[in-house]
């Protein structure tokens, strides 16, 4: 038998994953200690941890893993679920490249004016649903910015700072696609001239005809005007990050739950606290650990994945209130969080 430190060292998996394999089931030890909470692995445990660490590191989801583990005797089907997941990393290597496709024609400089008309009640909650993910770090000025991405009748904010992301999404006019990369000090002139930032929850009744604001992009400005207010600012002309080459769609692992907003927030308060440091700059903050299990409940509580307390609690109050999608794939892929008006993604804490 060995302890869950000599386990990690053998099998490549940090400890924290094998906390975390273990809380979802898919790799539990052998034996836990009843008085101390120790866990021991068998020998023959180590070469399914090295088949786990391998799967995962080509990014094979926790089902197909599972799948693996329980047909590893019969090599045909191990043979398919291998050549599926080949297929699939294929499947996003295309999509890259098709959304590569497309920055030559991002870095062309807008000709002549484009404009698009927004329900404004909607603009002012994907504001309030993003802005939190925006950067502040002097040193990636462009982070400190909100993206407003135009295509195909869509209007898709999105924020990150790196280790957070968030996407909301607007219905807009047609009109020729755009991608403007908008200060946060522009972004919140604009969402104090809408209310954006208030915690009034959009108007359902409102007319549409009305109640709507027109975007206009020209050049290195943005225009946003309502029946009663206009704010206008600079661009900036750094690249953002592409949030279109990533794979949304794919990050709905077996660890998804429905959970209540309020239910989370006070788990998250009445959880062990725990701090871990920022490598860059030495800072200690908070972090909270989160499992789903089997059955999809949400636990708060050692062993699980480790996520930025400050910045779950933010991407909770970002969805809105109400029930939200959490989903968890391991303690290497992102913590997605699904409310009906935005998505966040939180990335992991090394434990």
């Amino acid at each position: 038998m060995r302890g869950i430190g000599r386990m990690s060292r053998e099998s490549g998996l940090t400890v924290s994953a094998l906390r975390f394999y273990d809380g979802v089931g898919l790799l539990s030890p052998a034996h836990v200690d009843p008085q101390s909470g120790y866990r021991f692995y068998a020998p023959e445990q180590v070469a399914v941890a090295r088949l786990v660490a391998v799967l995962r590191r080509v990014g094979m989801p926790l089902a197909g893993i599972r799948e693996v583990l329980e047909h590893r005797a019969d090599p045909a089907h191990v043979d398919a679920l291998l050549a599926g997941h080949v297929r699939a990393l294929e499947a996003g290597l295309a999509d890259a490249r098709r959304a590569l496709s497309a920055v030559p024609l991002l870095l062309e400089p807008l000709e002549n004016p484009v404009s698009v008309t927004v329900p404004a009640p909607d603009l002012a909650a994907a504001l309030r649903a993003v802005r939190f993910a925006a950067g502040s770090d002097p040193g990636l000025p462009v982070l400190a910015s909100v993206l407003f991405d135009l295509a195909d009748g869509v209007l898709s904010l999105v924020a990150t700072d790196r280790y957070r992301l968030a996407l909301a999404t607007v219905p807009a006019s047609a009109g020729s696609g755009f991608s403007a990369v908008v200060p946060v000090a522009v972004a919140d002139e604009i969402a104090a001239v809408l209310g954006a930032d208030t915690d009034a929850d959009p108007d359902p009744d409102a007319d549409p005809d009305t109640d709507t604001v027109t975007i206009t992009v020209e050049g290195a400005t943005i225009t946003v005007r309502t029946d009663g207010a206009e704010v206008s600012g600079t661009l900036r002309d750094d690249a953002y990050p592409d949030h279109r080459g990533m794979p949304w769609d794919r990050w709905t692992p077996t660890g998804t739950a429905t959970v209540d907003a309020e239910a989370l927030r006070a788990a998250v308060a009445g959880a062990p606290e725990r701090t871990s440091v920022r490598e860059q700059d030495g800072v200690e903050f908070p972090v909270t650990e989160l499992a789903v299990g089997p059955g999809g409940a949400v636990t708060v509580a050692p062993g699980g994945v480790g996520v930025n307390r400050e910045f779950l609690l933010e991407a909770v109050d970002a969805g809105g209130g109400g029930q939200l999608m959490l989903s968890l794939d391991g303690p290497v892929a992102p913590l997605v969080l699904r409310s009906e008006r935005s998505t966040s993604l939180l990335m992991p804490v090394r434990l």
